[in-house]
C-alpha cells in the first residue's frame, strides 16, 4: 500500500518551486528531493543541476491518487478485521482464562435472549438455581418451559434445577416440576438461602447483578464466560445439589427428616464414609453424627444399618 504525500510544504519548498519554474534553478537550502517525490518538478535531462517544473495541478492529481489508494486499502483492512476476530475460539480453546470475561445485560428480556443463544447449542448440561418463592405462572410461560425441558433432553443435555423449598407447597409449581421430572430433569429443593444463577456446558454463567448502578432494571444480570469463575461456580453448584432434596425425595418422610439429615443420607448412599460427609457437606463431624443419631430416632432404626436400610427402601419406592 502507497504510504501518504510527503506534506505539507515548507516556504522554503514553495520558493524553491517558484524558482525552478521561473529559470530552473534550485533555490539553495530547498528541498528538491520532496519537489521531485511529489511531481512538482523533474531533474532536466539536458542540464546538470537544472530542474524542470511541473504543473502543480497534476501533482494534486498523484497526491489525490496516493490518498484514495491508501483509503481503499485501509477499508479493505477494516472488511478483513472480522476474519481475524473469527480465529478467537480457536485461540480460547487452548488457553484457561477466555475473553471477555463478562457482560453486562441491561433487562430480563437480554438475560433471555443471551441464555437462549447458549441453549442452541449446548451439548453437556443446563443447571440452574431459583431462590425466589413460587408464584402464580402463566400455563403459557410453563408449557415453553417444558418444550424446552424436552428439546434439551432429547439431545442428551443433562437439566438440574435447585429450588426454593416453599415450591413444594405449592400447587400449580408441584405439578409442573411433576412433570418435569417426568421429562427426565433433575430437580430439587433446599431450604437455606442460595443465589440465582444458570450454568450451561461449563462455559457460560448468568448471574444476578450484584454491583448495580443507579436506574438499573432490578432484572439486569451478567454472562460469565471466564472458565476459571465458571469451573468454580460449576463446583460451589454441585455442593449446593449435595445439600438439597431431590424431588422424588421430598414427598417420602418430608415430614420425618430434615433437609440435612436427608444430604447426610445422600452422602452415605453415594459411597461417602462417614468422617468425609462433614468436610463435603460443610459440617462438623459431631454435627454429622448428632444428626445421623436424630434420624435413626426418627424412623425407629436402631442402627446406622438399619437407617441405611430403610433409606433404601424409600428411594426404591419412590
Amino acid at each position: 500500500m502507497t504510504g501518504l504525500p510527503d506534506l505539507p510544504l515548507s516556504s522554503i519548498d514553495r520558493e524553491t518551486y517558484r524558482a525552478v519554474a521561473s529559470d530552473g534553478e534550485a533555490r539553495a537550502g530547498g528541498d528538491v528531493e520532496r519537489l521531485v517525490s511529489l511531481g512538482l518538478i523533474a531533474p532536466d535531462p539536458d542540464r546538470e543541476g537544472q530542474f524542470i517544473a511541473h504543473d502543480p495541478r497534476a501533482a494534486v492529481q498523484q497526491a489525490l491518487s496516493q490518498v484514495q489508494e491508501m483509503i481503499a486499502g485501509a477499508a479493505q483492512c477494516m472488511a478483513d478485521l472480522p476474519t481475524i476476530e473469527g480465529l478467537v475460539p480457536a485461540y480460547d480453546a487452548h488457553r484457561w482464562y477466555s475473553g471477555p470475561v463478562s457482560e453486562l445485560l441491561q433487562s430480563r428480556d437480554e438475560m433471555n435472549q443471551r441464555i437462549q443463544q447458549a441453549l442452541r447449542t449446548a451439548s453437556s448440561e443446563m443447571w440452574t438455581a431459583q431462590p425466589g418463592a413460587p408464584v402464580d405462572r402463566d400455563p403459557e410461560v410453563q408449557r415453553t418451559g417444558m418444550e424446552r425441558v424436552l428439546e434439551l433432553r432429547g439431545r442428551g443435555v443433562s437439566v438440574r434445577s435447585v429450588y426454593n423449598v416453599a415450591v413444594r407447597d405449592h400447587a400449580p409449581t408441584v405439578g409442573h416440576l411433576a412433570s418435569v421430572v417426568e421429562a427426565g430433569a433433575e430437580v430439587a429443593t433446599l431450604e437455606e438461602l442460595f443465589p440465582r444463577l444458570v450454568i450451561i456446558d461449563g462455559t457460560h454463567l448468568f448471574i444476578d447483578n450484584c454491583i448495580p448502578a443507579g436506574g438499573e432494571d432490578r432484572d439486569a444480570g451478567w454472562h460469565v464466560t471466564d472458565r476459571a469463575t465458571v469451573a468454580w461456580v460449576h463446583m460451589l453448584y454441585q455442593q449446593l445439589w449435595a445439600r438439597a432434596t431431590r424431588w422424588q425425595d421430598g414427598d417420602v418422610g418430608s415430614e420425618t427428616l430434615t433437609e440435612r439429615q436427608k444430604a447426610i443420607l445422600r452422602a452415605l448412599e453415594e459411597g461417602e464414609a462417614q468422617h468425609g460427609v462433614g468436610p463435603r457437606l460443610g459440617l462438623s463431624e459431631r454435627t454429622v453424627t448428632k444428626e445421623i443419631a436424630a434420624a435413626r430416632t426418627a424412623v425407629g432404626a436402631q442402627t446406622v444399618y438399619q437407617l441405611m436400610a430403610w433409606w433404601g427402601r424409600r428411594q426404591a419406592e419412590a
